[in-house]
């Protein structure tokens, strides 16, 4: 199932509401500390099968579903 690494920024809202209109199922991440350790500098992450993705890539991966 995909994470999105979220803050509930405007991006991430975007992202999430795209999920929900593809009726992807996903869980939401939102620790920052967790986002940290991974490396992440910017939000949203999508992670898919361990692949991660940013916006841009994740919203060609909803539009590909």
């Amino acid at each position: 199932m995909p994470t999105l690494y979220s803050t509930g920024c405007p991006k991430c809202q975007v992202l999430k509401k795209k999920l929900d209109a593809a009726g992807i199922n996903y869980t939401i991440e939102s620790d920052i500390e967790i986002m940290k350790a991974k490396g992440f500098l910017q939000v949203p992450i999508l992670e898919v099968d361990g692949k991660y993705m940013n916006f841009t890539e994740a919203n060609k991966w909803i539009g590909e579903q």
